[in-house]
């Protein structure tokens, strides 16, 4: 143990922080109530400056991708981090405040989470997948103090996984395993993991989940977060080798290991996986084009200019674009050699990855008496109840906009995790109610976007920054009133901006531009 002066009791005011040294080691020193604390001072998701963050309410802040953590004790309040952030002794001498530190310093804490003792209680909650809702609901029944049996059905070969990180950082080095937690981490928790194991129907009656070839598992409380599908492409020849989509690990080291012995690749569609997808492929040396019915990149979700300038960020490294076109056929013998599109155009391609969406996996529900809207979505209530002891969450999960009470189903990685979050505690007997800000991200050539908030139709953007520089923070009207806003390089205003989105009433431009 070594003990650092870090600062003076006159350094900070109360709901102040600011990162500071104690020898080699950054910390993150905070002032609540005249008390101070030391936490380690990056955030466990992905390793974001907390200090650039915002301090609010007794909780940190994280200004990447808005995880939260108590500022007292660095415990873990919000996704998309899992672990609490490390605290540290600190004492005051005279004016002095000096900081304890062990000799060997960890990355992130484990939350505080109660070990299985099926002897105390027998019943078994069951999870149909194994995303960001599935783990996050796993990891918070313990939290939550359930000590029951927790069983993970998964369609997917891998234990769970940073899904957002394969269309980026993954497929552009694949220097790391992207897991969120070790093989130990789920046989300690008594998390019963069931890969490779797809749900073929639910008895609802009968409480039991039927799996794909035979067998069933039955359940006292049942969470349904299964996931989406990637949509295909029904074009000749879309069943030629080395046509991909992407959705889980596996589907990432396929596109990965084609593109170690390919040199020119077609991305079909402009989505936020495709577009990432491309750069990672461009990241990787392949030759990249684009091809997308959309004018511009991005065009529903952040509006034309903005959609412009990732364009113009692609192009600068070597991404072309064959916008306002579609695929008429794929040609090749085994695998594809080219892609021939709507106007007749050949564009040589030996990797094609095919990011047009995706769907609810639900259809193993069609048969269990549970309502399944049109697209395939199931309806819940603000507690993630579907009925029955029956939950949903993730990208199946229509759940009520709490501001309106109209019905919503958003595909973010991080609103998965919350929703997880909200069942589970929920299953576990804590009433709450979701009542957030959907959030998402994206990265490509190093540049981020994160937007915050929900306008699936909006009248006007007002942007405020430098746009060609790429600094900015886009607004996003509806009926006159700020529904939602996109930020580049401009993560301590957005951050503001999330509880001026969580009053009842959409805030004005002016409240917006002032938070």
């Amino acid at each position: 143990m070594s003990d650092f002066t870090i600062g003076r009791i006159d350094d900070l005011q109360d709901g102040q922080m600011k990162s500071v040294q104690a020898g080699e080691t950054e910390l993150l020193l905070v002032r609540i109530a005249g008390q101070y604390y030391a936490l380690q001072a990056k955030c466990t998701h992905y390793d974001g400056p907390l200090a650039k963050g915002l301090l609010k309410d007794g909780r940190v802040r994280c200004p990447w991708h808005h995880a939260q953590f108590d500022a007292a004790g660095g415990d873990l309040r919000q996704p998309p981090a899992q672990d609490c952030l490390c605290r540290f002794d600190l004492r005051v001498e005279g004016e002095a405040l000096i900081v304890t530190l062990p000799e060997k310093i960890k990355r992130s804490r484990l939350p505080q989470l109660t070990p299985p003792d099926l002897a105390r209680d027998g019943r078994a909650f069951v999870i149909v997948g194994g995303g960001g809702a599935g783990f996050t609901a796993a990891q918070t029944l313990r939290a939550e103090g359930f000590c029951g049996r927790i069983v993970m059905i998964s369609r997917d070969s891998q234990r769970p996984y940073d899904r957002p990180d394969l269309s980026k950082s993954y497929m552009a080095k694949g220097e790391f395993e992207p897991y969120l937690r070790s093989l130990a981490f789920y046989e300690k928790q008594g998390i019963e993991l069931q890969l490779d194991r797809a749900a073929a129907g639910v008895d609802v009656s009968g409480r039991r989940v039927i799996l794909d070839g035979g067998g069933e598992v039955a359940y006292d409380k049942l969470l349904l977060a299964a996931g989406a599908l990637p949509r295909t492409l029904d074009a000749p020849g879309a069943t030629l080798a080395n046509i991909f989509t992407l959705r889980t690990f596996d589907d990432c080291r396929k596109i990965v290991a084609a593109a170690t012995q390919e040199t020119k690749a077609v991305v079909i569609g402009a989505s936020f996986i495709a577009m990432e997808v491309a750069a990672s492929l461009r990241a990787r040396g392949l030759s990249v084009t684009v091809v997308a019915p959309d004018s511009v990149p991005f065009q529903r979700t952040l509006g034309d200019e903005i959609g412009r300038v990732f364009q113009g960020l692609h192009e600068e490294n070597g991404v072309s674009f064959r916008l306002g076109r579609t695929v008429a056929r794929f040609e090749g013998r085994e695998k594809v050699e080219a892609v021939v599109l709507d106007d007749g155009h050949h564009l040589a391609a030996g990797l094609v990855v095919v990011g047009v969406g995706v769907r609810p996996a639900t259809d193993f529900l069609k048969e269990s008496g549970l309502a399944l809207n049109g697209d395939g979505s199931l309806t819940v209530d603000s507690t993630m109840h579907a009925g029955n002891d029956v939950y949903a969450a993730g990208d199946i999960a229509m759940f009520p906009d709490w501001r309106s009470g109209g019905p919503i189903r958003i595909e973010h990685w991080r609103l998965a995790e919350q929703l997880g979050q909200i069942a589970a505690m929920n299953m576990a007997g804590r009433s709450t109610q979701y009542g957030g800000v959907p959030f998402f991200w994206t990265t490509q050539f190093k540049l981020s976007v994160r937007y915050l908030g929900y306008a699936r139709q909006f009248d006007e953007i007002v942007i405020d920054g430098d746009l060609p520089g790429r600094s900015f923070i886009a607004y996003y009207l509806k009926s006159g009133k700020v529904a939602a806003a996109a930020s580049c390089k401009r993560d301590l205003d957005l951050l503001r901006l999330d509880d001026l989105l969580k009053r009842p009433e959409m805030p004005t431009l002016d409240e917006a531009r002032q938070c």
